[in-house]
C-alpha cells in the first residue's frame, strides 16, 4: 500500500501547530482557558473543513471534514503543551499584543 497526502493536508498540519500561538496573540493571560479551549476548537475546525475544501479530490467529503478538525485540535493541544508552553512561546505571544504581564509560575 501506497499511501501518501496531498499538499494541503501537510498545510492544513503545519497550521494545526501554529495555532496555539495565534489563540496566544488574541487573548490575554486573564482570559480563562477554557475560552482559549474553545478558540483553538473553532479555528481547529475551520482549518479541517478548509483543507478538505482545499483538497483536489473529486469531492467534499463531510466526515473526513470532521476528522481532519479534531486531528487538528489534537495537534494544537499536544503542541500547545510539549512545545510552545515549555518554551515560553505562549507567555511572549500573549503579551506581543497587550496581554498584559506573564503570569508568576
Amino acid at each position: 500500500m501506497n499511501a501518501s497526502l496531498d499538499k494541503a493536508y501537510w498545510l492544513g498540519l503545519a497550521i494545526s501547530v501554529v495555532l496555539p500561538v495565534l489563540v496566544g496573540l488574541v487573548t490575554k493571560h486573564i482570559t480563562h482557558g477554557g475560552v482559549k479551549a474553545v478558540l483553538l476548537l473553532a479555528l481547529s475546525t475551520l482549518n479541517g473543513f478548509l483543507v478538505e475544501l482545499a483538497n483536489p479530490g473529486p469531492d467534499y467529503d463531510f466526515g473526513t471534514a470532521v476528522v481532519l478538525s479534531l486531528v487538528a485540535f489534537a495537534i494544537g493541544v499536544l503542541s500547545h503543551f510539549g512545545l510552545w508552553k515549555p518554551t515560553g512561546v505562549s507567555d511572549r505571544a500573549q503579551s506581543a499584543l497587550g496581554g498584559g504581564a506573564p503570569r508568576a509560575v
